[in-house]
């Protein structure tokens, strides 16, 4: 028990100091501007390698053809231009890979 909390404590303290160092690092002055061009760029391309990611591992060749994949991930993206809503994209495409998995 005791080495479990020992381990909650060093990942508390290493989870606080990662996420406070940029923030006293950079108090005085500006960030670099490859930090400027890594922010803007870096969420887009994490989010389409997840999705290429997501189908790389599915049979086309095979029944049901990676259709329930397609049709969440098209529902995927169309709540969320429809909705602007994070959450409710991933759990409505999630809702909906898990029925037609379940369905097909």
């Amino acid at each position: 028990m005791s080495y479990f909390l020992l381990a909650v404590a060093v990942m508390t303290a290493v989870t606080y100091f990662t996420r406070a160092v940029p923030f006293l690092f950079f108090a005085k002055r500006q960030p670099p501007s490859l930090l400027g061009f890594l922010q803007k760029y870096m969420p887009p391309v994490v989010m389409a390698i997840l999705v290429f990611a997501s189908y790389k591992d599915i049979d086309y060749g095979a029944a049901p053809f990676g259709v329930p994949a397609l049709v969440a991930g098209a529902a995927t993206a169309v709540l969320h231009f429809w909705k602007r809503n994070v959450l409710l994209s991933i759990v409505g495409g999630t809702a909906l890979y898990m029925a037609l998995i379940r369905i097909l």
